[in-house]
């Protein structure tokens, strides 16, 4: 997709972070946009502020843990733009705790939203997609769909399974040459209030870890702005590409897995103490 202009793009977890600067930058190359977050008044300013752009903007609240709720998203986005030609599956959360004090309530809770969400989004939007003739999927993976880090088993679960459903699709919508492509985005540590909200279980204590700043440390780390993430999602899109990564954080972890695929889990432990 070359112009974004006149295209409509429905976008999840727009109500702040990464969601809200795609819409924006969106907005400000011409393209409508359809807005949805759990939040109802942070997805609205999110609108309010998409539609300084002379834009259509529709704004809506959304559990996208929610499958029939998705789907009436899909259908309510057609019915108001005519038509849909991007989604950008952004909403998500995180959790730490290990492995085995990861109780499963919390663990179905992030799957259902990072995992689950997105199969509901594409699956709900795709007919629609395809009808349009030009259209593109981006569901948003992380560095943490690249390699596994301690504390983080369900999130990366999630991830790694966006990664290969993203992936799986990509290669399928290339065989049916049906107009509809996919991206899968890996972001390494953006400055978004995912890690603010990030809940911490004192199971992690047994790895040396500090529930009360688990969080702050890993924000020590963060470099890429939300602004500078949405751009690069763009950019791949225009590219057309397969996956995109997004700091030099993700570059550096990408590069460490490929070049050391087994060993490298030795070098997160080292680092991962290294952050108390």
């Amino acid at each position: 997709m070359k112009d974004f202009r006149n295209k409509v793009a429905a976008i999840t977890g727009a109500g702040s972070g990464m969601g809200r600067e795609l819409a924006l930058e969106l907005a400000k190359r011409g393209c409508h946009v359809a807005l949805s977050d759990i939040h109802a008044e942070n997805v609205e300013a999110t609108a309010e502020k998409a539609r300084a752009f002379g834009v259509k903007v529709t704004a809506a609240k959304l559990d996208v843990a929610d499958r029939k709720a998705v789907y009436d998203w899909a259908d309510e986005v057609v019915r108001e733009h005519g038509k849909v030609n991007l989604v950008f599956n952004s909403a998500g959360v995180a959790r730490a705790a290990t492995v085995e004090g990861m109780n499963y309530d919390d663990f179905e809770w992030l799957m259902n939203i990072n995992f689950w969400g997105v199969v509901y989004g594409t699956k709900a939007f795709l007919p629609y997609l395809k009808a349009s003739g030009d259209g593109h999927i981006v569901n948003i993976s992380s560095v943490f769909g690249l390699a596994g880090i301690p504390s983080q088993s369900a999130y990366n679960a999630s991830k790694f399974a966006v990664r290969g459903f993203t992936e799986s699709l990509r290669v399928e919508l290339d065989m049916m040459k049906c107009g509809v492509s996919a991206t899968s985005i890996h972001p390494g540590g953006i400055k978004t209030n995912i890690a603010k909200a990030a809940r911490s279980d004192a199971s992690i204590t047994a790895l040396g870890l500090n529930p009360a700043d688990a969080t702050s440390n890993f924000e020590k780390a963060f470099r890429t702005t939300a602004n500078q993430a949405a751009k690069v999602m763009l950019r791949a899109v225009e590219r057309d590409s397969r996956r995109a990564m997004i700091g030099a954080d993700a570059f550096a972890i990408d590069g460490m897995v490929r070049l050391l695929p087994g060993a490298y889990q030795s070098l997160v432990a080292f680092a991962t103490t290294r952050m108390k």
